[in-house]
């Protein structure tokens, strides 16, 4: 199938009258008017001074319209999604970090990151829906914003950066990941691929359009197909299956959670299954239980195709293969895109069967993290990029993961730094020395915990320090449980010992 070097071409497969976006209650939007959007988008940014390869911060709900600036910004210069439920401080870090040029959002908009554009004197440009269809958008400044011709005009280049995102790092600050053209089209190629997409599919996304799973694997991988995407508002369990309905669509992907409270419900939406029959269903971003896998497969009388991904490698690096060919439940399958192998540590690849590293390569993988030389050090090694994960690749290529080497906590596909949260904590004029770990749960993978020393004659309780969090962290990120010790255990080394923590203190 064709492959792309920049979005422009990847959105050139759709059929002029073919649909594009749909979303509950609107009128579909076509391909051609997909792409008269794209360019006039890009004129308009142009207009306000800004080019190829800088950075524009989109702040939107989910839905059509973060689908539709997504593309159309990232065809003409760099795109910056966040999550809408940052708090200012969060907002004030992410735009500070990036240097944002302009933050998209919507018309009358009470979203703090206004405000803090304002503050950092960032251009901010109002998004308004137009008639065309679902997520078709003008774009007007705010305010007059007065700047300068861009220096790179036009449509981007394959070189150019499209996406950037940023990744939780336990032992620094969260790094920003900086995906080009290239890259992200080449894994929409291969998601599209894998699960064999045509102009024939609809995808109905429940995905955020702030991570690299939705983006890719909800939008441009049906978008390199010429299929339609159903974007809904983000997941609801009761609103699911009346989706379904309205969307009508073969397949769908999400992240274990999701599967799981829709498997839930699934009982009593059978007549909705057999009226609206999916070719298949995805998962990806954690692990699913196998007994998940196989409920899901009977209800929906389709496989289900987990897969394995990450924001480095603009998303997927290995997959389970549709029918007729082999599923293997608890693996993520056999590389799908990328190269894949496992290293030990001293960067010697290693046999089949042996455990190590995952490491993969290839032009889906970013080129490197910005302005960061360590962690870029840590990263490659002999062109593999090392992912942090444990795994092994049995005889026949099928990828198991066996452990995370990094510390990061992965709460239902959601990505948190256990430093960030460490630090918000350390703010606190009770608390003296803090660690936040992973706690196992049975539905979200891992839960946040914090295990907190408090200063001598000081008092503080559970409630009063999650209040304290959740001001400055976004909800995800707050810890459900905190411990108080007299010490924090610590290795050998005198290090902090995040890992295994939970196990230790009997969680």
């Amino acid at each position: 199938m064709q492959r792309f070097s920049n979005l422009v071409d990847l959105l050139s497969v759709g059929a002029a009258d073919a649909i594009a976006i749909k979303a509950p209650g609107a009128k579909p939007l076509s391909y051609a008017a997909l792409r008269a959007n794209l360019h006039k988008t890009v004129e308009t940014l142009n207009s306000f001074g800004i080019g190829r390869q800088e950075r524009v911060a989109i702040v939107l709900p989910n839905g059509p319209d973060m689908a539709t600036a997504f593309v159309c910004i990232a065809a003409g210069a760099t795109a910056a999604p966040l999550n809408p439920v940052y708090r200012a401080d969060e907002f004030e870090f992410y735009l500070s970090d990036l240097q944002a040029k302009a933050l998209v959002v919507e018309k009358g908009s009470t979203s703090p990151a206004v405000a803090v554009a304002e503050k950092l004197n960032i251009q901010i440009l109002e998004l308004e829906p137009s008639e065309e269809g679902a997520g078709a958008f003008t774009l007007k400044q705010a305010k007059p914003h007065s700047a300068a011709a861009p220096a790179l005009p036009g449509l981007a280049k394959p070189e150019d950066i499209a996406l950037i995102l940023h990744t939780s790092g336990t032992t620094s600050r969260p790094k920003i990941v900086p995906l080009s053209q290239i890259n992200v089209c080449a894994s929409a190629c291969n998601v599209r691929d894998n699960l064999q997409l045509s102009a024939a599919d609809c995808g109905l996304n429940i995905m955020p359009l702030f991570h690299i799973h939705g983006l890719i694997a909800g939008l441009l991988a049906p978008l390199a197909a010429g299929s339609s995407i159903y974007c809904s508002p983000g997941f609801n369990a009761l609103k699911f299956f009346g989706w379904m309905t309205e969307a009508k669509p073969t397949w769908y992907t999400a992240v274990p959670t999701m599967h799981q409270t829709i498997l839930s419900r699934a009982p009593h939406n059978s007549e909705v299954i057999a009226a609206n029959p999916l070719r298949f269903l995805r998962s990806s971003s954690s692990s699913m239980p196998p007994q998940v896998i196989g409920g899901l497969e009977a209800a929906f009388n389709a496989p289900l195709i987990e897969a394995y991904g990450m924001t480095e490698a603009a998303h997927q690096m290995a997959s389970n293969p549709l029918p007729p060919a082999k599923r293997i439940p608890g693996t993520v399958g056999v590389a799908a895109g990328p190269e894949v192998a496992i290293m030990d540590e001293q960067g010697k690849l290693l046999e089949r069967g042996a455990t190590g590293e995952i490491v993969i390569r290839g032009p889906n993988v970013t080129a490197g993290y910005e302005n960061n030389p360590k962690a870029n050090a840590e990263a490659y090694s002999d062109g593999w990029f090392r992912t942090g994960d444990q795994g092994v690749l049995d005889a026949d290529g099928y990828l198991s993961i066996t452990g995370r080497l990094k510390e990061i906590i992965s709460r239902g596909g959601e990505k948190i730094s256990p430093r960030e949260v460490d630090e918000v904590l350390m703010d606190h004029p009770a608390v003296h020395q803090v660690v936040t770990f992973g706690i196992p749960h049975e539905k979200l993978g891992e839960e946040v915990g914090a295990l907190v020393v408090l200063h001598e004659g000081a008092t503080a309780s559970e409630k009063e320090l999650r209040e304290f969090a959740a001001i400055r962290l976004a909800d995800f990120k707050v810890p459900r449980k905190i411990l108080f010790k007299d010490e924090i255990p610590k290795g050998a080394t005198g290090k902090l010992q995040r890992i295994g923590l939970a196990a230790k203190l009997g969680l």
